[in-house]
């Protein structure tokens, strides 16, 4: 076939391919398909939760008279140069631990229950607060005269009327009786030396 054979029969190739074209538009029906192409994506996603450690410590409160016990006894061997030393020892008897501060605030009371004059104050300035466990103690030597008078005591016979208790008064509220065994005059109107408190 020569080249002008073959271009003519080219022509009438495309000449059916527009007149097909052409026929699928005349008299037919158009439809028009959507193609919908939907990607899901999945994402896998890490959460880290990080829990703080919580602590749960309730705060230790000052003691009160009403969890505490009392003994104010003399110290063995602690007597001389007209001092003498006794050991206030105050038992928490109660089940949740409490604290004391020192020195404690205290009154001195005769055979009779009246108040005697007293004075309390630090030997080494003012110690720690220390905490008492349950049925744990805590002590303080305690330091005084009682038989050499000082200013406002009497200046014959004995100095001060005898103690017969210690009336504790605790930072916490109440009271707490603490017996002075034996009992003693307290000269210088009832001046005792606390020693800070310390556990055991």
């Amino acid at each position: 076939m020569g080249i002008h054979h073959r271009g003519a029969a080219a022509g009438l190739a495309l000449a059916a391919v527009a007149l097909s074209a052409a026929g699928c538009g005349i008299g037919g029906s158009t439809k028009t398909i959507t193609v919908v192409h939907v990607h899901t994506r999945t994402a896998t996603v890490t959460v880290t939760t990080t829990m703080a450690a919580t602590t749960t410590s309730a705060a230790t409160t000052a003691c009160t008279g009403a969890q505490l016990s009392g003994a104010f006894k003399e110290a063995p061997g602690g007597g001389g140069a007209g001092q003498i030393e006794y050991i206030l020892t105050l038992t928490n008897t109660s089940s949740t631990a409490c604290t004391v501060a020192s020195p404690p605030k205290a009154v001195l009371f005769d055979s009779s229950g009246s108040q005697l004059p007293t004075h309390v104050t630090p030997l080494y300035g003012t110690g720690p607060t220390v905490t008492v466990a349950s049925g744990g103690s805590a002590k303080a030597t305690v330091r005084f005269s009682p038989d050499v008078p000082g200013t406002g005591d009497s200046q014959s016979g004995a100095c001060q009327p005898k103690a017969y208790t210690l009336r504790v008064i605790p930072r916490g509220g109440g009271t707490v009786g603490a017996p002075v065994k034996p009992p003693t005059s307290v000269c210088e109107r009832g001046t005792l030396q606390f020693e800070p408190f310390s556990t055991s």
